[in-house]
């Protein structure tokens, strides 16, 4: 019982900070659509083989039939969220994109990602602490872009040893036979954007 309420509470957290990740990337006013597609792209973003091997739509395919369950799992979290302004039959949500509102936001992120933005903005030698980046990094109108950055460079590495990890766990006929189903799957993608 009580390992269920632990991961409970921890899938919950994980959900609030996939809608503040995604918040801060997004411009001040957006669509449900669009929210969830951010989502959606958070653990894709970075990824190696979004470059090479997989289909660019593959986000949007995720969320467009999906739209309904992302409602469903990320409704209460919006209408809870002092930060955010959920027009829910409209489908429209407006974030505070204020230094102050921004600031709030990355303070609620994971440590972790807090950290690599700390990373990727402080110059080395400095060593200032998150809390000083982070205030450095609401008052920067690319403050979206920092945080898709910070993501990315955390995604990255992880993409890579999964990849690497599958080339020696399937084998390389295995291997090069996926890589060439997937090359073909992102190469009809392009034509049919093409047409």
């Amino acid at each position: 019982m009580n390992e269920n309420m632990a991961l409970r509470a921890a899938l919950d957290k994980n959900l609030r900070s996939a809608v503040t990740t995604a918040c801060l990337m997004l411009p001040e006013s957006f669509s449900e659509e669009d929210l969830f597609i951010e989502i959606a792209g958070l653990s894709y973003s970075g990824d190696f083989r979004m470059v090479i091997g997989e289909e660019k739509s593959k986000v949007l395919n995720i969320v467009k039939p999906n739209v309904g369950h992302f409602r469903e799992l990320y409704e209460s979290i919006l209408q809870k969220d002092p930060q955010v302004v959920y027009k829910m039959h409209q489908g429209q949500l407006e974030i505070d994109k204020s230094p102050e509102g921004q600031f709030t936001q990355l303070m609620t992120l994971p440590r972790t990602l807090q950290q690599q933005i700390n990373h990727i903005m402080d110059p080395p030698g400095r060593n200032r602490d998150v809390e000083e980046t982070l205030l450095q990094v609401a008052q920067d109108p690319d403050c979206g872009d920092v945080v898709r950055l910070a993501i990315s460079s955390i995604v990255r590495p992880s993409s890579i040893r999964q990849s690497t990890k599958g080339l020696f766990t399937a084998g390389m006929k295995k291997s090069v036979i996926y890589s060439s189903r997937k090359l073909n799957k992102m190469w009809k993608g392009w034509m049919r954007k093409a047409s």
